[in-house]
Formats: C-alpha cells, structure tokens, sequence
C-alpha cells in the first residue's frame, strides 16, 4: 500500500492511494487514527487495506484525485527524524574521508519535514544551501519498519562549517522534504536494491543504487535501538550517494528559482521548489 498525509499544512489527514485517487480513511472508517503516525502506532495497516479493498464502492465524498490536492509528509509529527552520514563509500570519498567503521548519526527537527510540491523558503544565514537524496524508513509499531518514503536531506553548508554542531544548518523549516508516499514494507522485498537519483532543473546530480549502503536497514535499526527508543512513525533517512553540490569542483549550490527532483526505485518521485 502506499500511504500518504493529504491536505493543507499542518491539517493533513491520512489516506490511501488506490490507483490514481487517494481514499480518505477517517471519511471511510472514522474509528481509524487521524495520522498516519497513529495508524503505525496502532499496528492498523490491515484496517487500511481492507478500505483499499473496497476502494470502488466508497462514495465519491471520500475519494481525491491524485494531484487534485496537497501531499504532505507521508508521517507528519514524528517524534524523531534521525539521519546517518557518509553511509555510500563514494560519498566518504568524494569528501576525501575514510567509510565510517559505524553509523554516524545526526538529527532533524521535525519542522524540516515538508511534502511533495511544496516551497522551501530558501534559509535565513546561508549562501550555499546543498541537497542530498536518501532512502528513508518509518518505524511502525512493534520496532518494525514499517514502509519507505523518498527523503531529500538540505543543509545550510556554510552554517554547518562555521557553527560546528550540525542541528541549525540540517533543521531550517523546510530542511527535510518528504514523499510522496510511505511505500509499506511488505511492497518493497529488498530496499537495498533500488536505484536513487536526484536532479536539479532537470540535471542529473546524484546517482547510484541503495545496494551501496555500508549499513544496510537492519544494521541502522540495530545500531538505533542499542540506546534510542524508536517509535512508530520515527523516520531514519540511510545516506547518500555521490554528487553533492559541496564537493562538486567547483561547489555546486541551489538558488532561489531551482527544482529539486529526488527518485528511489518503486517508491515514487518527489519534487520541492527552492522559494
């Protein structure tokens, strides 16, 4: 199944693509969670494929076109959105730094997040704003992984070098674009087997496959849980390929005007403009 979080910012509700419509799930089951964060929670997904099931005779009121609405985050109040560095070899290398030995983690505030199609107003303290395209996972209930989202990792560089810690320069709003669909584990067998991509104004900047990744999934999930409590509905976004816009010769970074377009294999194509 592919669920989403539809409407306007902040007063998303949750639903489930059914074709080219989505199904709105409180108008169908109002018994269900209202966020999709709740529905993980509440270990509900079979719930929410029996409305897919019956997605042909819900009423009309309960049914969007697809692009007829705002997506937002797939998961749109985490608890915690915990990122991890240098996960591609080429990546450490085009950095001119050794593969980490263990996961190297960092945080995002969850205000970063945004949904497909939405503006990120270009940061405040920065004149070299950078992008990277990551395979995300959303825990579900039980420490399960419960689907995969695309997630574009923006970072103020200049501020992350002058300030040291890198919390202020990864967390401005709009920092953690997020889509356009939570892809449920059962649909993707192996996510270490997908293609990954993103483009700037059309340009290919990044690619490579998630069978690069030196921590796989599980390895993440392992290394997490030795001291964080991973609630349903957190989002660990696995690293990136090579081809940031930092170590490109020379520094490659975004301006107001640009689009931004991230692909993962089997999980959709999510696009944000720079505002």
């Amino acid at each position: 199944m592919r669920l989403v979080s539809f409407g306007p910012a902040r007063e998303e509700k949750p639903g489930v693509l059914v074709g080219g419509e989505i199904v709105d799930l409180l108008a169908v089951d109002p018994s269900l969670p209202a966020t999709v964060r709740g529905i993980l929670a509440a270990d509900a997904l079979a719930r929410v494929a029996e409305v897919a099931a019956r997605a042909a005779s819900v009423p009309a009121r309960a049914r969007r076109a697809l692009g007829s609405v705002r997506l937002g985050p797939p998961v749109t109040e985490p608890s915690k959105i915990i990122c991890v560095g240098r996960n591609y070899p080429a990546h450490a290398a085009e950095q001119g730094k050794e593969p980490p030995v263990f996961p190297l983690l960092f945080a995002k505030g969850p205000n970063a997040l945004c949904g497909d199609g939405d503006a990120v107003p270009y940061p405040r303290d920065t004149g070299a704003l950078d992008y990277e395209v990551e395979l995300a996972f959303v825990m579900g209930a039980r420490a399960r992984v419960g689907g995969y989202a695309v997630f574009v990792d923006l970072t103020a560089r200049d501020l992350q070098r002058r300030e040291g810690q890198w919390f202020r320069a990864k967390s401005f709003d709009g920092a953690a674009p997020m889509g356009p669909h939570l892809v449920t584990a059962d649909e993707v067998p192996d996510p270490h087997a997908l293609a990954i991509s993103l483009e700037v104004n059309g340009e290919t900047r990044q690619s490579g496959r998630t069978s690069e990744m030196i921590f796989t999934v599980d390895d993440l999930v392992a290394h997490i849980t030795r001291t964080i409590t991973l609630e349903p509905g957190d989002v660990v976004a696995t690293g990136t390929p090579a081809g940031v816009g930092a170590h490109s010769d020379p520094p490659r970074y975004l301006a107001r005007g640009d689009r931004v377009t991230a692909r993962v294999e089997s999980l959709g194509t999510l696009s944000v403009a720079i505002a």
